[in-house]
């Protein structure tokens, strides 16, 4: 087991009703004026936007707001909330919806203690040691960003969809209402099941393999998942379903399944250039395309470690090998995901071979290897974009 320092310092209000208390919980913190921050109509809509107006009115919080964020949230957008913060002198910025409305908070928290510009966060070539707080009042359970230290931006001119991990941008508090997720259309869903999959996926095939506490954690979550997936795509208002997977959602990317060892994190990174140069394609979505097939090209560098994820979370019996066993687990995940709808093919999403070099190039404008299972380079992203075909 690796060194590692663990970090998990979100207050999490979770059940039902919560979002209604969400001015007294920012009064008790002591903010007097915040952003609301939230994506297109469905908060207003699904009637959340008048619930969290009248609660910051009552508990006397002053506020902004600015709408718009998209999936794969844009570097634009966030430019305009850091301006408009500078100007309202806002002190915490409030995240009502899912990753991306998260995603683009917690950038503009970490943009407003810049000088510079927060795209160069994004890139790298600076590292903010505070922030303007975020909360969150979560309506999708997917991105696992509000417990996270993750935020994903995408940038449209040119295409780059980056992320910074940093724990200064965990969110101070997450109101997680299961009932919040009753709306969310199948899609979005099933983008959702599989997201919170792959974030402990990843961890759970980093170096070194073996962990047998946090290998644990990471399977009895899958597990979980998977059930609670299967059941809310039968009856998406099952209350219990929903909470399985709000709360897996949020376990799945704390930190917690992954400790004492470095997550892979390859099929993510692939799957930022698929969603950066098609913004039509949702990340969950890009997911479920990349990583049966990072799994079939990788998987004989220790087919004992895929042998275990087959028969301990897809409960597959062993096989004569551990290779066969292997395969036959892999097979069950891409099965998974076809059954929930999710596209399983890059031909699925509609993007041909003509498409793999300017992804895989893209992939390598500031890197030479990516993931640790197995270290790719750019000969084996094509391969693995090609598999998926």
């Amino acid at each position: 087991m690796d060194n590692f320092t663990y970090y998990s310092p979100t207050k999490v209000l979770f059940g039902k009703g919560g979002e209604a208390n969400v001015g007294e919980v920012i009064k008790g913190y002591g903010f007097r004026k915040v952003l609301l921050h939230y994506g297109g109509g469905s908060i207003k809509r699904s009637g959340l936007y008048g619930v969290i107006m009248k609660s910051l009115s009552d508990a006397g919080i002053a506020f902004v707001e600015l709408g718009g964020v998209e999936p794969n949230p844009k570097l634009p957008l966030v430019r305009e909330g850091i301006a408009l913060c500078k100007a309202e002198n806002v002190e915490l910025i409030l995240a009502v919806g899912g990753g991306s409305v998260i995603d683009s908070s917690k950038a503009m928290g970490m943009g407003l203690m810049l000088d510079g510009d927060v795209w160069d966060i994004y890139r790298g070539l600076v590292v903010p040691a505070k922030t303007v707080p975020v909360g969150v009042v979560l309506t999708i359970s997917a991105a696992g960003s509000e417990l996270s230290n993750s935020s994903v931006i995408t940038n449209p001119d040119g295409g780059f969809k980056r992320g910074h991990n940093n724990d200064v941008c965990r969110p101070l508090f997450a109101i997680l209402n299961p009932a919040l997720t009753f709306t969310v259309d199948k899609f979005q869903t099933a983008c959702g099941i599989v997201d919170i999959l792959m974030h402990t996926i990843e961890r759970f095939f980093g170096t070194p393999a073996q962990t047998m506490l946090s290998d644990s954690f990471a399977e009895g979550l899958m597990r979980t998942v998977i059930d609670a997936g299967k059941r809310v795509m039968a009856n998406p208002e099952d209350y219990d379903a929903r909470g399985e997977l709000m709360w897996a959602s949020s376990l799945s990317h704390n930190g917690i399944t992954g400790n004492g060892r470095t997550g892979d994190w390859a099929s993510h990174q692939m799957e930022h250039e698929i969603s950066g140069l098609f913004d039509r394609v949702a990340h969950g979505a890009g997911l479920s395309v990349v990583f049966p097939a990072w799994a079939k090209y990788v998987c004989h560098v220790d087919y004992a470690r895929f042998a275990q994820f087959a028969v301990n979370v897809w409960g597959i019996t062993p096989g004569n090998s551990d290779e066969e066993t292997a395969y036959a687990g892999i097979d069950a995940a891409k099965a998974f995901f076809k059954s929930l709808g999710m596209p399983t093919s890059l031909t699925d999403l509609e993007i041909g071979a003509d498409s793999i070099k300017p992804m895989a190039e893209k992939a390598y404008a500031w890197r030479e290897t990516m993931g640790f299972f197995k270290p790719l380079r750019k000969p084996d992203v094509v391969e693995i974009y090609k598999l998926a075909l």
